[in-house]
C-alpha cells in the first residue's frame, strides 16, 4: 500500500506552504517559513511534500481555494526540489521511489505550472541519484512525449518533454557518459530527432531545446549524428511554429561554434532564412535568435569569409534592427529631466572593486550606452516559450516599467549594433559603402527614433571602417556635436557614445585650426553633456569623456581647468547612482594627464569637491569602491601635492582595514552573521599603496602616517597578508612591495614575522584550480615585494634565504606560469645575491640559464638592474657554474644601454666577471667569436676584453 499521510500534519503543513509564499502577510510568510525549517526535521518530510504536490484533487478537504491549491503545491514542488538537492541521497528508497512514482504522474496535471515544476523535480531527481537511480524515467517521459501508447494527453506530451528538456540541460555531461557499456544520449538523440515530427508545437520545440542542450559540447554522440540533426533542422527550418523556428536559429549558431565547415556550404540558403526571421516583427525573440546567427559567424574567422557576397542583404536588416521597437519608444519618448531627482536605494546597483586594467576595446560585444555601462547576456538555457505564465502560475514580477530595462536588456537593437561592429572590423570599406546610404536617408530623419539609430550606426562601423569613415568626419563630426542639444534626451545619449568613438581621430589632429574646429569643440560639447538635465545623458557623456581622455592622454593637459572646473560641478550636482561613472572619469584623467593635476590652481580646484564627497559618504557604502579606486590614481598624479589631503584619507583607510578584519572574525565565530564585503579591504589596501608611493619617504611623508596610524598599521598589514581571499592578498602583497621601498625603516621591525607568511604564499601548491588567475596574481605581487625587501640591507632575510631560493626556483622552472609571475621571481631571485650571494651561488648551476632566458626580454629598469647585480655577484662566487649558458651570459652583458649599465655598479660588476673569464678561456677570442659582430664590438669597446 503507498504511503499515506496524517490529516492534522497534512492539513497544517499545507497552511505553512501557503502562507510561505504569500506576499500579503510578511509576519505570516516569517513564521511560515521558520516552521518549514522546523518540519525539514520530520523523517517524513518528503514524503508529505511529495504527496502535496502530487495530489491536488485530495486537497479539497483541506477547504483550499483553486488558487490557494496551486499555491500550496507549487510551494511543496519548491521545497521538494531544495529537498531533493540537498539530501536526496539520504532518502530511504521507499521515499525515493514515492517521489519518482509520484512526479511521473504529475506530468499529465492540467495545470501548466504543476506541469512545469515537475519538470524541476524530476531533473533534480536525476542529478543527486544519477542516470542509474532512475532507470525507467527516460522511457516513460519518451513514451509519454511520443504518445506510444496512443492515448496521452497534449498537456502531459507537453509535460513530459518539457521535463526532458531540463533533465537535458542539467544534465548534458552525465547522460554522454558511459554506464555499462552504453551512453544514454545515443539512445536520446534518435528519440529526439523523432519527436520534432510531433503534431505538437511545444513538443517540437521542446524537443529541438533538448537537442540545443548537448550540440554546444560537440561530443562524439553528436557528431556522429550531425547528419540526420542537419535534415530535420532544414526539415523544420520553415515550421509554422514561431518557437521551432526561434530553436532552429538557435541550432545554427551552436554549429557554427563548433562545426563551421558543416555550415559553410549551405550559407546562401541560410543568409536569406536568417533574413527573413530577423524581419518578424511580431516575434522579437526570434528575430534576436537570427541575428545572433550573423555575430556568431562573424567573431569566427574560419567561417566570417563565407559572409562577403552577401553583405548587401545582412547590413541593411542589421541597420533596420537597430531603431528601437514601439514598445521602447513609448518608454523612452519623452524622457523627463530627472537631473534633480533623488535616486532611490534600488537605482544604485551594486558595485564591486576592479583590477586597475585598461578599459577593454569593443570587440564583438559593442557597449551601447547603457545605465551602468554594462550589457546584458540572455540566457539560452529552455526553449523560449516553455515557461509561458497562466492559470495561476507564479511569477516574480521585475518589471517596474523602467526606462533603464530597456537599455540595460540584450535585445535585437543591442545584437545588431555588435554585428554591424564585428563586420566593420573585419569587411570595413563594404560595410560602410552599403551603411552610407542609410545613413544619408536617416541621419536628419523628422522621427527621433531613426535619427538615433542613424547615430548609433555612425559609432558602431567607428574602428572597423575608420580609413573609409574619415573623409566624411569633418561634415559628420560637427553635426554630431549639434545633436548633443537635440530635444530627445535618448539621441543625445547615443550622440554622446558615437562622438566618444570618434574621439581618437579628433585627438591627432594636429592642425591648430582643425583643432579649433574640430577637437576643442567635441570637448565643450562633451562636457556640456555631463551636466544635461537628464541623468542617462549625464552617464553617457561620462562615460564618453572617459573614452576621450584615454585617446587624447597627455594632450588634454592644457584644458585640465576648464575640465577639472566641470567635474567640480557634476561633484556638485550628481545623484549617487552617477556619482560611480564620474569616479572613473576622474581617475582616467588622473591617470593620462598626471602633473597636470598637482597644479595649485587645479587641485584647489578638484580635491575640495572630492573631499566634500568624501565626508558624505559612510564607511559602509559601495560608493567607498569608486571613490578609493579614483582617489588612488589622484594621489599617484599629486605626489606630494597629495601630502595636505593625506592623513584623514589615511587613517580612514586604516579604520575601514581593521573594521572589515574585526567584522570577519565575529562572522567566523558567529554563523549568524553576514561576512564582510572583502572589496572594502581590497581598495583600502590600494589605496594606502597610492598614498605610500605618492608621498614616498620624503620628510614628514608616508613615514609620518604609517608612524601615526592606530590602530598599528604593519599589524593590520600582517592580517590581510594571510586572509583567505586572493585578491586581499594580492593587494596587501603590493602594499607590503611599496612600503619596502618607501618606509622600509618602519617595515623592518616587523619582517621577523612577515618573512614566514611571505615564504608560504610563494608555494604554488597553494594554487587551486578555480582560482587559478588570481592565485598567480597574489604569487606575482609576494616575488615583487619580495624582491624590494632583498635589496634594502643585508641581514633582514639571512634566515630565509635558503627557503626563498627554492620558491623562486619552482616557479621560474614551471612553465604553465603566466610572464610577468617568471620575470618578478627572477628579479628577486637575481637580487637575492646583493647581499647574499655566498648563500645562492651553490646553486648557480641550477638556475642560470633559466634566469638569463627570462631576463632577457624585461625591459631595462632599476629592478632588472639590482637583480643583474645581485646575479653578477653569485656568478664571481661560482664562476665554473656558468658553463652550460656562458654565450648568453656574455650576450646579456651588451645588451644593457651604456645609461644603464653604468648604474648601482653595473659595469664594474661585468667588467670583472668578463675578465674573469677571458682569463678561465683558453681560446677565448674563438669563444666570442660565436657572438654577432655587434656584440663583440660592445665587449672590447665596453668592457676593454
Amino acid at each position: 500500500m503507498a504511503w499515506q499521510p496524517q490529516q492534522e500534519p497534512l492539513r497544517q503543513l499545507s497552511g505553512y506552504l501557503r502562507d510561505a509564499l504569500s506576499p500579503f502577510d510578511p509576519n505570516a510568510q516569517k513564521q511560515a517559513t521558520m516552521m518549514l525549517g522546523q518540519a525539514k526535521t520530520s523523517p517524513d518530510i518528503t514524503n508529505y511534500l511529495t504527496y502535496i504536490f502530487a495530489n491536488g484533487p485530495l486537497l479539497r478537504n483541506l477547504n483550499l481555494g483553486s488558487d490557494d491549491m496551486i499555491l500550496v503545491r507549487s510551494s511543496a514542488a519548491l521545497n521538494l526540489k531544495n529537498t531533493v538537492r540537498a539530501s536526496y541521497t539520504s532518502i530511504p528508497a521507499a521515499g525515493q521511489a514515492f517521489i519518482q512514482a509520484s512526479t511521473l504522474a504529475c506530468l499529465q496535471d492540467p495545470n501548466p505550472q504543476i506541469r512545469n515544476l515537475t519538470g524541476s523535480v524530476i531533473t533534480e531527481v536525476v542529478s543527486r541519484g544519477g542516470v542509474l537511480g532512475w532507470p525507467a524515467l527516460l522511457p516513460e517521459l519518451f513514451s509519454v512525449a511520443s504518445n506510444e501508447r496512443g492515448n496521452t494527453t497534449p498537456a502531459a506530451q507537453e509535460g513530459a518533454m518539457g521535463a526532458l528538456a531540463k533533465v537535458c540541460e542539467d544534465n548534458k555531461k552525465v547522460l554522454d557518459q558511459e554506464y555499462q557499456g552504453q551512453r544514454p544520449l545515443e539512445f536520446i538523440i534518435p528519440k529526439l530527432l523523432a519527436i520534432t515530427q510531433s503534431q505538437l508545437p511545444r513538443v517540437r520545440a521542446f524537443a529541438l531545446a533538448s537537442l540545443n542542450a548537448f550540440i554546444p559540447d560537440y561530443s562524439q554522440t553528436i557528431q556522429l549524428s550531425l547528419e540526420p540533426i542537419m535534415a530535420h533542422l532544414f526539415n523544420l527550418a520553415n515550421d509554422e511554429s514561431n518557437d521551432v523556428r526561434r530553436n532552429v536559429c538557435r541550432s545554427f549558431v551552436h554549429l557554427v561554434d563548433v562545426a563551421p565547415d558543416k555550415i559553410r556550404p549551405h550559407m546562401g540558403g541560410l543568409v536569406d532564412y536568417m533574413v527573413l526571421q530577423q524581419r518578424n516583427t511580431d516575434d522579437p525573440e526570434l528575430a534576436l535568435e537570427a541575428a545572433e546567427f550573423w555575430l556568431c559567424v562573424g567573431e569566427d574567422e574560419k567561417i566570417r569569409p563565407s559572409l562577403g557576397p552577401y553583405l548587401s542583404k545582412i547590413v541593411p536588416i542589421l541597420l533596420e534592427s537597430m531603431v528601437y521597437d514601439e514598445e521602447d519608444i513609448l518608454r523612452l519618448e519623452g524622457d523627463e529631466d530627472d537631473a534633480d531627482v533623488e535616486d532611490r536605494a534600488e537605482d544604485v546597483r551594486p558595485q564591486f572593486a576592479k583590477t586597475k586594467i585598461a578599459r577593454p576595446a569593443i570587440n564583438g560585444q559593442i557597449n551601447v550606452p547603457t545605465v551602468n555601462g554594462q550589457t546584458v547576456a540572455r540566457s539560452m538555457t529552455e526553449a523560449d516559450g516553455a515557461d509561458d505564465l497562466s492559470e495561476g502560475e507564479i511569477e516574480d514580477d521585475d518589471d517596474d516599467d523602467d526606462v533603464d530595462d530597456v537599455e540595460d536588456r540584450w535585445n535585437l537593437r543591442k545584437c545588431s549594433a555588435a554585428t554591424l561592429d564585428v563586420l566593420a572590423s573585419n569587411f570595413h570599406e563594404p560595410i560602410f559603402e552599403v551603411t552610407l546610404p542609410y545613413l544619408k536617408e536617416n541621419l536628419q530623419h523628422h522621427d527621433w527614433p531613426y535619427r538615433e539609430a542613424a547615430v548609433l550606426a555612425i559609432g558602431a562601423v567607428a574602428d572597423g571602417c575608420m580609413e573609409t569613415v574619415t573623409p566624411h568626419l569633418p561634415e559628420l563630426v560637427p553635426y554630431l556635436i549639434s545633436l548633443l542639444n537635440d530635444d530627445e534626451a535618448t539621441v543625445r545619449v547615443i550622440t554622446c557614445w558615437s562622438l566618444g568613438r570618434y574621439s581618437a581621430w579628433a585627438s591627432k589632429l594636429q592642425n591648430p585650426a582643425d583643432t579649433t574646429k574640430f577637437f576643442e569643440p567635441m570637448i565643450q560639447g562633451i562636457l556640456s553633456r555631463m551636466l544635461d538635465k537628464n541623468k542617462r545623458v549625464q552617464q553617457s557623456a561620462v562615460s564618453a569623456f572617459a573614452v576621450l581622455e584615454e585617446k587624447a592622454t597627455s594632450r588634454l593637459t592644457d584644458y585640465c581647468a576648464p575640465i577639472v572646473q566641470q567635474f567640480v560641478q557634476c561633484f556638485r550636482q550628481y545623484k549617487d547612482r552617477n556619482m560611480f561613472v564620474l569616479y572613473d572619469c576622474v581617475q582616467t584623467l588622473a591617470e593620462h594627464v598626471g602633473p597636470a593635476l598637482a597644479r595649485p590652481e587645479i587641485t584647489s580646484l578638484l580635491m575640495p569637491a572630492i573631499m566634500e564627497r568624501w565626508q558624505k559618504v559612510s564607511d559602509q557604502s559601495q560608493e567607498l569602491f569608486p571613490m578609493l579606486e579614483c582617489l588612488s590614481y589622484v594621489a599617484t598624479a599629486l605626489r606630494t601635492a597629495f601630502r595636505e589631503f593625506a592623513q584623514p584619507i589615511f587613517q580612514r583607510c586604516v579604520r575601514i582595514v581593521h573594521s572589515n578584519l574585526e567584522d570577519h572574525v565575529k562572522a567566523m565565530n558567529d554563523n549568524q552573521l553576514e561576512k564582510p564585503n572583502k572589496d572594502f579591504l581590497v581598495t583600502s589596501l590600494d589605496l594606502l599603496s597610492a598614498i605610500i608611493q605618492a608621498l614616498g619617504d620624503r620628510d614628514g611623508g608616508a613615514a609620518e602616517l604609517v608612524r601615526a596610524s592606530q590602530p598599528r598599521f604593519f599589524d593590520l598589514l600582517m592580517f590581510c597578508t594571510e586572509d583567505a581571499n586572493n585578491e586581499v592578498r594580492q593587494s596587501s602583497y603590493a602594499l607590503l612591495g611599496d612600503c619596502a621601498v618607501n618606509v622600509f625603516f618602519q617595515l623592518r621591525p616587523f619582517l621577523s614575522s612577515i618573512i614566514p607568511i611571505l615564504i608560504k604564499q610563494l608555494d604554488l601548491d597553494n594554487i587551486r584550480d578555480e582560482d587559478f588567475a588570481t592565485g598567480f596574481g597574489v604569487i606575482n605581487n609576494a616575488c615583487w615585494s619580495c624582491g624590494e625587501i632583498a635589496i634594502k640591507e643585508q641581514h633582514c632575510l639571512s634566515p630565509h634565504v635558503e627557503k626563498l631560493y627554492y620558491r623562486f626556483i619552482a616557479i621560474i622552472k614551471t612553465p604553465e606560469i603566466p610572464q610577468s609571475v617568471h620575470e618578478n621571481a627572477a628579479i628577486a631571485l637575481g637580487r637575492l645575491g646583493c647581499w647574499y650571494s655566498d648563500s645562492v651561488a651553490p646553486h648557480l648551476g641550477e638556475f642560470a640559464q633559466s634566469f638569463l632566458h627570462i631576463m632577457r626580454p624585461i625591459d631595462d629598469s632599476d629592478e632588472k638592474t639590482g637583480a643583474i647585480y645581485g646575479f653578477n655577484m653569485t656568478v664571481q662566487k661560482n664562476p665554473r657554474a656558468m658553463e652550460t649558458c656562458l654565450l648568453d651570459y656574455f650576450q646579456a652583458s651588451t645588451a644593457f644601454r651604456k645609461v644603464d649599465i653604468e648604474r648601482h655598479g653595473l659595469e664594474e660588476s661585468f667588467q670583472r666577471n668578463l675578465v674573469g673569464y677571458k682569463s678561465l678561456i683558453p681560446n677565448f677570442e674563438a669563444f666570442i667569436g660565436q657572438l654577432p659582430p655587434d656584440d663583440q664590438s660592445t665587449l672590447r669597446n665596453r668592457f676593454k676584453i
